[in-house]
């Protein structure tokens, strides 16, 4: 297993923590990361293409904007939020399709990088192929993910400090985009 899947199942499970007790939350996680994942693999297939005037590849680190942007969010949320009251804290913690699959995205971009050149080196059966692979793979990730999140002890963890630890996860995987693909020359 890489790295790459490694931080998705943070992630994904870190949305289920924070999604915990609300009807739909793994319906809405599992539709993000689908929609999430479609917009890599388009994006990679219109980059095989020649489409590279849409998304040059010096873009690519910028999606890392998108998950820093949504912790700052998350942690300005966690730090005006009212302790005390258990329903506002379940009402502001929703888990929604778009930010599943923005934060999806965004994480993807060094899956783009990945298929490009295996995409220019293959056929089109082969690159319909490999993307039917990928998606019926994206069930298994958001299942594990969901396993993960739903142990006892890690699920004890994540309630106690998600509120902290999504965004400081997310924060960090923002910075990360940013700099390991040289955004603003870093």
């Amino acid at each position: 297993m890489s790295g790459a899947n490694i931080d998705d199942i943070i992630v994904l499970s870190l949305f289920f923590a924070r999604g915990a007790g609300q009807r739909g939350t793994t319906t809405r996680i599992l539709a993000g990361q689908y929609l999430g994942f479609v917009g890599i693999l388009g994006a990679a297939v219109l980059v095989a293409l020649g489409a590279g005037v849409f998304l040059p590849p010096g873009a690519i680190p910028y999606f890392g904007l998108i998950p820093l942007s949504l912790g700052l969010w998350a942690a300005w949320q966690a730090w005006r939020g009212d302790d005390d009251d258990d329903d506002a804290k379940i009402d502001g913690k929703n888990v929604t399709v778009w930010t599943v699959a923005a934060v999806t995205f965004a994480n993807g971009g060094d899956n783009i990088g990945v298929y490009v050149p295996v995409f220019l080196n293959v056929g089109p059966g082969a690159v319909v192929a490999y993307c039917v692979v990928f998606l019926v793979l994206v069930a298994g990730l958001v299942g594990l993910a969901k396993f993960v999140a739903t142990r006892r002890p890690i699920a004890e963890v994540l309630e106690r400090w998600e509120h902290i630890l999504f965004p400081i996860v997310l924060i960090g995987l923002g910075v990360f985009i940013l700099i390991s693909g040289g955004a603003f020359g870093l």
